[in-house]
């Protein structure tokens, strides 16, 4: 019986790879370093003489029925990772036609924030709700919606980017090669640029001004110790992300945001200025009644979850049959 499935979450650093049974219990998971393999093929040849190897000695080649992929810039509509930024492989690449190929298996393949929008809509935040939002802050920023209960793709795959609008006028440079995104002023160098400058233009005492190098990580850990040069970072950037989220949500009504990512972690300090400025600037039937919520589903574990319900979902396909 065909009762499994394998998910698969590729990030910048590291790959995971694992079985995962029909009422999304994570049964083994293994990985490795995605940097090791700079090279395409090379990297699939590893992933899958490892899932191969993990079946095997598990006992799973007569019981797992299809694959699933999480991976950023991938699209759903074509199976590839298309124009990746922060991944060292480029172009276009058919991964899920690649990865059934090899393994004789169905594959499907969504983008890393379209994954984490279904593994929260069936096992997190979202589960019961049909309208909303997910936006995940970390490196990047990437957005998915759902509407009706399904994640909206538009013509091509690529809708949802709301990280990629235009929020200030030639504003400051983002990773995309465009001025003014919402990404630039609310992902990682978002909050580092913040930081920094607020840190240039006031003489005042600051923890911050203590360490080798500024992170999320270090302003929020400076915020919980009172530091008020740090609370005012999170301050702006909450600013510009309620303004951002506002503009989107005032065209699609969402019964709520969900944030993922790991600057999500930096909780009210970033939250609470962040749905001021979105009640300040949405719509005003809608003020009030979009919550923001911070999903409680750990990272690697939703990713691989998520990309199991695209498992589950995908046409069964083998080259035995």
């Amino acid at each position: 019986m065909k009762n499994k499935v394998i998910g698969i979450e590729i990030s910048l650093k590291h790959t995971t790879y694992a079985a995962i049974d029909v009422r999304g219990n994570i049964l083994m998971s293994e990985g490795f370093s995605t940097t090791d393999y700079p090279n395409m093929n090379d990297f699939i040849s590893v992933l899958c003489e490892r899932v191969v190897t993990m079946m095997m000695n598990n006992d799973l080649l007569e019981s797992v029925r299809s694959v699933g992929i999480s991976v950023k810039s991938g699209n759903f509509l074509t199976g590839c990772i298309e124009n990746a930024v922060n991944l060292p492989w480029k172009g276009v690449i058919p991964l899920a036609a690649m990865l059934r190929d090899r393994l004789g298996l169905a594959v499907a393949l969504g983008s890393t924030t379209q994954v984490r929008g279904l593994s929260e809509h069936v096992f997190g935040a979202a589960h019961g709700m049909k309208n909303f939002i997910v936006v995940t802050l970390g490196h990047g920023m990437g957005t998915s919606l759902f509407s009706n209960g399904q994640i909206h793709l538009g013509i091509d795959g690529f809708a949802g980017e709301m990280g990629h609008s235009c929020l200030v006028h030639n504003g400051w440079q983002c990773g995309c090669g465009k001025k003014g995104c919402v990404e630039a002023y609310v992902a990682e160098k978002g909050v580092i640029r913040t930081a920094t400058e607020l840190l240039a233009e006031s003489s005042e005492p600051s923890l911050m001004r203590q360490a080798d190098a500024i992170t999320p990580e270090l302003v929020t850990e400076c915020c919980e110790k009172g530091d008020a040069l740090a609370i005012e970072t999170y301050r702006r950037v909450g600013y510009m992300l309620g303004l951002g989220i506002a503009n989107y949500a005032s065209i699609i009504n969402p019964e709520a945001v969900i944030f993922t990512g790991g600057i999500s972690k930096a909780g009210n300090f970033l939250f609470d200025p962040a749905l001021e400025s979105f009640n300040s600037h949405v719509f005003h039937n809608m003020e009030g009644k979009v919550p923001f919520i911070v999903s409680t589903l750990e990272e690697t574990e939703r990713d691989l979850l998520g990309a199991s319900v695209l498992a589950w979902d995908v046409e069964e396909y083998s080259l035995f049959k």
